[in-house]
This record gives C-alpha cells, structure tokens and sequence, in this order.
C-alpha cells in the first residue's frame, strides 16, 4: 500500500479521514441497528422492514441527488448530510431511552424505527453521491485505483473490523450508547470534511432540472459497458442485502450467537475487505478488468452457497471473508472506471443514475428475503427458511455470471 498519497495530498488526508470516522459509526449501527429490530420483534418481515426503509431512498431519492450534487458546491453538500445524520442518530437515542425494548406495540415501534432509517438513508444518498464525485477532483486520474482501494480499506477496517464488535461492547454498557456515539462520529466527519479545500470547479448554467436529468440518463444510455455494470450490480446487491437483512436472525437461530458473536461474525468480512481493498488495483492491473469482474462474480456465488449450507460459524465467517474480498476488487475496477470516463460536469448525475440502477435495487432485496423466510418457516421451519435467501443468492448470481461472460467486456484502462 502507497502511503505517498496521504502523506503529500493534504485534502485526501482529511477526505479519507472522514471516510474511516463515519465508518466506524456506521460499522457499530450495522449491528446495533438490526439488534435493536430483534429486541423489539422477532418477524423477519418486520425486520426487514428497517433494511428496506434505509435503503430504499436508493430508489426514490438516487435520481434528483445526482442533479443536485452537479449544481451545488459537493464539499458543503457532504458537510450537511452529516450534520443532519447526526442530529438523527440523536433522535434515535431519544426513542430508546423515552421507550426501551421490549414495547407494548411492535408496530408502532418499527415504524419510528423505519421513519428514522429512511431520512438517515436520504442523507446517505446526498453524502456518498457527492463523496464518489468530489474524489477526480481531490486525487489525479492516474491514482484513482489506489485513491479507491485505500478508502474502501479504512472504510472495511473501520465499518466491519472495528465497528462490530465495539457495538457489541457498547450494547452490553446500554443500548442507546451505540447510536450516541455513531451521532459523535458523523459530527467528527463533518468537521474534517469541512478542512478540505477543493479547487473550484466551472459553474454550468442551469438549464433546468428535468433536462439536466435526462442528459444524465442519455450519457449512461449511450455508454452500453457503464449501465450493464449497473444493471448487473443492481441484481447483485439485491441479493446482498436479501442476504445481510437475514443475517441477523441467523446468527442468533442457526449459529446461536450473541451480539458480541454476530459482531466477531462481521469482522471477518472486514477482514476480506481490508485485504481486497489493498490487494485488488494490483490484481486488478494483472487480469484487466473484464476477468477481474468474473473472478468477482465466482467468489460472489461460492460465498453465498458456502452460508446457506454451513453448520458452523467459522464457515460463514469464511464466507463473508471471501465475500468482501470480492466486493472490493469489482468496487476498485468498477467505480475508478466511472470515474475515470464521466465527464466532471456530468459525474453527479451519470453516479446518481448508475446507482439508482445498482443501489436502488437494495430495498427490493431486503424485503424479499424478508418475505421469503416469513412464507417459508411455515413449510420448511425457521432454520431451512433461513438457509434459502444464501441458496437462492448463489443460484442468482450464478445466472447472472454466465450472462457476463457473453455481454459484458470492460476496457483494461481508458485514457485519463
């Protein structure tokens, strides 16, 4: 790993910096986001509910962030996503303290949960939309793998190595300490954010906001590689998060872990992304980026398999290792090549559309392997229906592998 970008380019420091503190926080609320779920219900379809909700503006919101991140300055953008994230992971320390679990309405309880996700997943939006683009213009071209790969390392190290199993400490102390101090690291990041300074850019005229989205659309439709890549990401997260939203319950009634268990569970995917994200722009340059995807795809479905047939814990942390891994090599390849190819003043919108299509598929992944467990335990029993969103994932992706061998060829290197 190069350390010459964070020590010679101040900006990046802090940028990278910021990356790694609200990734920390975000790594102790992927855990105590979906505990605090299951103390308040033990429904599957309840609980994905929360998933759904902080994932679905992806598919409303993804669209119109891509416009307004183009028109504003992207720096204050950042600032004021986190700002508010902030103040609302402060609003939920509020409603476990006013009413712990276990509630007399369940209902009710999940729809404030839900209410809270779906606005701290609005600012998400705004937030990583105008990180991804601010980034071409932070580093040059020639570093955006390594650029990339640093970041989603720290990210991976901070979010599922360190985040979990805090969480799991700071559950044990009381429930509400976890998302108290997930509020701490947004603030924090705000503030280092706020120290960069980012040459400034042209304003374009604005030529209203329908039009702007349309150009959008019309340069990721003319650019067939970019929205196969979307398409294909779209379907892949959707089984990701099928996956992610059941693994919660599964680790408590397959595995019989705690949270600190579920947490150590978690870390092991960090692991693998730690390891991806250093390793991937070298093994990425040695396979070029078509055979790069396809050894992506293949750990993708191996993984998915491995959990929906493991007994034993140690199994699914392998898996989740190998999985990670290969999320960080096809995220290095794919997102520097948008990078990359989009022109600057169009990165916004052509990044909003690429992830309306890749990200906006997560709340739909969500809520099916919610809905599938829920119809299946009837028939099958808690523990088979929980096998079958991994099983059927891995099937999927398979599909969807095979179909990348015969349309999809990215180009090794584009020209900076």
């Amino acid at each position: 790993m190069s350390l010459s970008l964070i020590r010679d380019n101040r900006d990046y420091r802090w940028l990278i910096s910021a990356a790694g503190l609200s990734n920390l926080g975000d790594g102790v609320s992927a855990l105590a986001f979906p505990w605090l779920a299951s103390l308040i219900t033990r429904d599957p379809l309840l609980i994905s509910l929360t998933a759904v909700a902080t994932r679905l503006p992806w598919l409303l919101l993804a669209l119109p962030a891509g416009v307004w991140t183009d028109r504003v300055d992207r720096r204050a953008l950042m600032i004021r996503a986190d700002l508010f994230r902030c103040l609302l992971t402060f609003g939920i320390v509020a409603m476990v303290i006013a009413a712990p679990p276990p509630v007399a309405s369940e209902g009710a309880a999940i729809a404030g949960l839900c209410a809270v996700a779906f606005l701290l997943g609005a600012a998400e939006v705004l937030r990583d939309n105008a990180a991804q683009t601010v980034l071409p213009a932070v580093v040059k071209a020639a570093d955006l793998e390594a650029a990339n790969g640093q970041i989603w390392s720290l990210e991976r190290i901070m979010g599922h190595f360190v985040g979990p199993p805090l969480a799991g400490v700071l559950i044990a102390l009381a429930l509400p300490v976890p998302f108290a101090f997930d509020a701490l690291t947004f603030a924090g990041a705000a503030a280092l954010v706020w120290l960069m300074v980012i040459p400034a850019r042209t304003v374009r005229p604005r030529t209203g906001f329908w039009h702007e989205l349309k150009a959008g659309l019309a340069w990721i439709w003319g650019h067939v590689v970019i929205w196969r890549l979307a398409i294909m990401l779209g379907l892949i997260n959707a089984v990701a998060m099928a996956s992610l939203t059941m693994l919660v319950l599964f680790s408590q009634d397959v595995l019989g872990l705690g949270a600190l268990g579920h947490g150590l569970l978690l870390t092991a995917g960090a692991v693998g992304g730690v390891i991806g994200g250093l390793g991937a722009p070298r093994l990425a340059r040695r396979l070029g980026g078509t055979r790069s995807l396809r050894v992506a795809m293949v750990i993708f479905a191996a993984a998915y398999a491995l959990i929906g047939l493991a007994d034993a814990a140690w199994l699914v942390a392998l898996a989740l290792f190998s999985e990670a891994l290969g999320g960080m090599l096809w995220n290095v390849v794919t997102v520097s090549y948008r990078q990359r190819t989009i022109p600057d003043d169009m990165l916004g919108r052509v990044n909003s559309v690429y992830r309306f299509f890749g990200w906006g598929m997560m709340p739909l992944g969500a809520l099916a392997g919610g809905v599938a467990v829920a119809w299946l335990e009837p028939s099958l029993g808690r523990e088979a229906a929980l096998r079958v969103p991994y099983l059927a994932g891995a099937g999927v992706i398979a599909v969807l592998g095979l179909a990348a061998l015969l349309v999809l060829r990215l180009p090794d290197r584009d020209p900076a």
